[in-house]
This record gives structure tokens, C-alpha cells and sequence, in this order.
């Protein structure tokens, strides 16, 4: 069977294991049925996820131009302080800052290759602890909009680590943590105008991703050099395909590009 289609992070269900889905224009794929199985992929060329043009992806699936000029990819995006929805300011589109902006956010802690903080809208909970390839995560303040929960990551990132090492995280080499304990040791350190938003009551969440082997020296595949690869599905983790030879795929990392998977 042979599809084509533009990469865009896969969709995903909280069930045990986690189910993985790659979803096309007029078709998807069950990631999960394809474990055991040989996948080739072929590079056919770029699709900018605003645009829709074939010009070279830049970074986050989308082309220079769009990445610069359009509201889904401003730099509040990677940098929640920046936020400024909440003082009815624009960046680049206000009324779609305000959208996003001006929702409930969870600042979380996360254990995938070691505890790390992140912020998330509530929405997206467990969404972004499935693509970061935690384990185990808790939330530790929800907030109404962005901005705070941006500071208060700012704040805690000088006591805790803010980034997943992908290499340590896929090949499974984390241990288990106290994440009650961890929100505990970090709760002075939250924002004065945050405190009111902490959370103590709730329990971590646990998570269990759909790995039969685990690569011991993770190699990145860089599809759009190599132009072609194939192999045999061993697992899927975050956002990342795993293959037997210790070949990994970041999906998420590719967006944008346009492949031929034959299955």
C-alpha cells in the first residue's frame, strides 16, 4: 500500500499504550498496526503548512516568509512570557492571540529523559506530554492565560530543566521520579502573582508508549538529504518513529516535507 501526503505531528489517543495515527489530506494511517512491519520512505518535495506552497521548510512546518510574518508562529509560541494578548497588544494578529493567549494554561512538570518544566493550554493536556515521550507528568499551576503560565516557567527553569534530551528519552534511559515532591521543592519559587493558581491535590499521570525495542545509539534520519530509507518499525515515542536499526524519525521535526510511505 502506498501513500503520499504532507508530515504533520501525528494525532494521538491517551490509552495503553498510546495509539498514533498519520494523518493525511484524504487518508491516515494507524502507526501502532505498523510495528514488526518494513516502511520505505521516499522524499517527493515541500508544502508549506500556511502557504501550501513547495518552497523550503524553514522551521515548525512552515516556509521563511510565513514563519516570519504569519500569527502562528510568533515567538510567544516558543516564549510564553512574550505573551501580550492579555494588555491588548498585538504581535501579529490580535484577535488570534487573544484566542490563544487568553485560555486556561498549564505549567506541568514532565519526566521523559529527566524532570523538566513546560507550559501547555489546558487543552492540550496529555497531548503534549504523549509528544515530548514522557512517562509520568503532573500539573502543577493552571492559570487564565499565557502569560503567567510563561513567567512562572522562567521562573522555575532556574531550579529545574526546561529541555528533553531526545537521545536519552528514546533510548528509554530515565528513571522514576516524585513529581509530588519535585511540585513541592519547586512551589517557592512560583511568581508571587502565580501563587493563587498552584495545584497540590491531584497525582501524577502515568503514560506507556508502544516500543518493542528500544535503539541503545538513536540515529537520526535526515529523509530530505537521504532522499530514501527503509526499515522496520520497533516503536513509536513522542513524536518519533523507531526502527530496528537504530534509525529514528522525528515526524513533528519533518513537518511540512511531502513523503511517499510504501507499507
Amino acid at each position: 500500500m502506498v501513500y503520499t501526503g504532507v508530515l504533520t505531528k501525528m494525532q494521538t489517543e491517551f490509552l495503553d499504550p498510546i495509539q498514533y495515527y498519520l494523518v493525511f489530506e484524504n487518508d491516515f494511517i494507524h502507526m501502532n498496526q505498523l510495528i514488526n512491519k518494513t516502511i520505505e520512505m521516499k522524499f517527493v518535495g515541500h508544502q508549506c503548512l500556511s502557504c501550501g506552497l513547495n518552497k523550503p521548510i524553514y522551521r515548525q512546518g512552515f516556509c521563511k516568509s510565513c514563519f516570519f510574518d504569519k500569527p502562528v508562529a510568533g515567538d510567544w509560541i516558543m516564549r510564553p512570557e512574550l505573551s501580550t494578548a492579555h494588555l491588548n497588544k498585538e504581535d501579529r494578529d490580535l484577535e488570534y492571540e487573544k484566542k490563544v493567549q487568553l485560555q486556561p494554561h498549564i505549567v506541568y512538570l514532565a519526566n521523559s529523559s529527566n524532570v523538566k518544566v513546560g507550559v501547555t493550554r489546558k487543552s492540550q493536556v496529555p497531548t503534549r506530554w504523549i509528544d515530548q515521550g514522557a512517562h509520568e507528568a503532573i500539573e502543577i499551576v493552571e492559570v487564565p492565560n499565557r502569560y503567567l503560565a510563561g513567567i512562572t516557567e522562567v521562573a522555575l527553569k532556574d531550579h529545574v530543566a526546561d529541555k528533553t534530551n531526545w537521545r536519552k528519552m528514546l533510548r528509554n534511559d530515565n528513571a522514576d521520579e516524585d513529581l509530588i515532591e519535585w511540585r513541592q521543592r519547586l512551589k517557592p519559587y512560583i511568581p508571587n502573582e502565580v501563587k493563587d493558581y498552584f495545584i497540590d491535590n491531584n497525582t501524577e499521570t502515568h503514560l506507556n508508549f508502544p516500543v518493542e525495542h528500544y535503539p541503545e545509539k538513536p540515529k537520526s534520519l535526515n529523509i530530505e538529504k537521504q532522499m530514501t530509507y527503509s526499515g522496520t518499525l520497533a516503536g513509536i515515542k513522542g513524536q518519533y518513529l523507531i526502527f530496528q536499526d537504530n534509525t529514528v524519525f522525528n515526524v513533528r521535526g519533518n513537518e511540512g516535507l511531502v513523503v511517499e510511505l510504501n507499507i
